[in-house]
């Protein structure tokens, strides 16, 4: 490992996963879906295999309001009746997705404003529907996951504002907060389980956390779920509506988060002209990249060049996730099946990911190898409570995606790059390092000291004291003292 000033940095000794034999893993074990068998036929199956045709005009009127005993007669539950059916309900809710999707996809612009932005504006982030329809009509599947990923965090927000009708302390998972009777007292329980379906269990499509995680790839997300929860977005506004015109309450929305200042984090140089071009150049060539997901890192990158900050992190923090997840695996000698979304075990997600220790106790095997430096960015930029945790306030609907810094961004793109340098082989970062703004991106990485952890807050609040005691001038003591300490003299 080159350091900046071209010394030799030792590499930690990994045992018996180094890091030649590591990458020969990582080509050698080339990976189709990120999707358990089972999680993989309720997204990609489960919903095409009932061929009917269902009537548009069934599932919503021409002034755009939705026919919501259409939908809900579709989600069954077991015989017991005690839980739903998912597979059943995925099953028959298909078509009614199918016609949604042909719908709206005959609007125009135009139409859509008029039959929807209406009811949308109870999410307080209405301008993101016209991007999806952009979306969905491009036939372009990162874009569509995208969109979707933007839909289910802004959705979560706005549910969690209306919790706040009733309740008084929001559910921090969306799956509990899908599961509250102050949601059900507002929207019927009927709709809640329609959510559920699509949402709200891991045991249904659940696509918020396959695609928030970095389990789904872009052909693995049909463009008709997208459609399908636009579709119910809009249903959930006019249900809020009746409701709120029955109770007289009034919906009030939570502000938004504001991000940590970025000041000490912004360590990296801008990505700039010079670069980017090397991050496309490494993107196709580093194996830390699934091929099946290379299609979001390029949008990510497309997204940068735009200026769309936020899309560019929403897109690029899950396949980090999704990388490191993989190595993590592979250096931890982990079941497969950790690689994979299950409908029946937690997922592995940055927590774990990141920890010091594994579940069973024994040490994370991760830290060593990528070292302290790019352990400590990731843990200043996601994990410790005083940092801007970006995943989590983006994948919540906290932040204000038009007005999530370019800062960050960079700061995530330019570390992301480093990392791949990690994943290519030897020829090729000898021409990479060659060239002065690569260097400089790998000397900052390697020297990144923590900004936020606990310990590094404590030592700025020492030095912080330490000049504020400098700045003050010698105190006089009071006369009486003075003259108390003469007549001891």
């Amino acid at each position: 490992m080159l350091c900046p000033g071209g010394t030799t940095r030792r590499r930690p000794d990994l045992g018996a996963v180094g890091y030649d034999s590591l990458g020969q893993m990582l080509l050698e074990d080339p990976i189709a879906t990120c999707l358990s068998p089972s999680v993989y036929d309720m997204i990609c199956k489960f919903g095409f295999e009932v061929r009917e045709t269902c009537a548009i005009n069934s599932i919503v009127t021409q002034r755009g309001e939705v026919c919501w005993k259409t939908i809900t007669d579709c989600v069954i539950y077991t015989e017991s009746a005690q839980s739903l059916d998912y597979p059943g309900s995925v099953r028959l809710l298909g078509p009614v997705c199918e016609a949604v999707h042909s719908h709206l996809l005959s609007l125009t612009k135009e139409q859509f404003e008029i039959c929807y932005t209406p009811w949308l504006q109870w999410t307080a982030f209405p301008e993101l529907f016209p991007e999806i329809l952009d979306a969905l009509e491009s036939l372009q599947s990162p874009a569509i996951s995208l969109g979707l990923m933007k839909l289910t965090a802004c959705l979560e927000r706005a549910l969690g504002d209306v919790f706040l009708l009733n309740g008084k302390e929001c559910p921090f998972l969306l799956r509990d907060l899908l599961a509250s009777k102050e949601l059900a007292q507002v929207f019927g329980q009927s709709v809640m389980d329609v959510l559920k379906v699509f949402l709200g269990s891991p045991r249904g499509l659940n696509l918020r956390n396959i695609l928030w995680h970095g389990f789904a790839s872009p052909h693995e997300v049909p463009p008709k779920y997208c459609s399908m929860m636009t579709l119910l977005t809009a249903g959930l506004g006019q249900l809020l509506k009746s409701y709120l015109r029955q109770t007289k309450f009034a919906l009030v929305h939570r502000p938004f988060r504001a991000l940590p200042d970025l000041e000490d984090l912004a360590v990296f140089p801008d990505m700039t002209s010079e670069v980017l071009p090397v991050l496309e150049e490494v993107m196709k060539k580093s194996t830390f990249i699934l091929k099946i997901m290379l299609p979001y890192w390029e949008e990510a990158l497309i997204r940068f060049k735009a200026h769309r900050f936020a899309d560019c992190a929403v897109l690029l923090l899950p396949q980090l996730e999704t990388g490191l997840r993989r190595v993590f695996a592979i250096v931890n000698k982990c079941p497969q099946r950790l690689l994979t979304a299950e409908s029946t075990a937690l997922y592995t997600t940055f927590d774990e990911i990141l920890a010091k220790h594994l579940s069973d106790g024994k040490l994370n095997q991760l830290p060593l190898f990528l070292g302290e430096p790019a352990m400590e960015f990731l843990w200043d930029f996601l994990n410790h409570q005083e940092g801007p945790r970006v995943r989590d306030h983006l994948s919540h609907g906290e932040i204000n995606f038009p007005e999530f810094p370019k800062e960050a961004a960079n700061q995530l793109l330019a570390f992301s790059t480093v990392l791949l340098f990690r994943f290519v082989d030897e020829g090729l970062l000898s021409v990479l390092k060659e060239k002065a703004a690569t260097r400089s991106l790998v000397g900052v990485a390697e020297n990144y000291r923590a900004h936020v952890h606990p310990v590094s807050q404590l030592r700025k609040q020492v030095l912080s004291c330490e000049k504020s005691l400098g700045a003050w001038p010698l105190l006089s003591l009071p006369t009486e003292a003075e003259e108390a300490a003469r007549n001891h003299v």
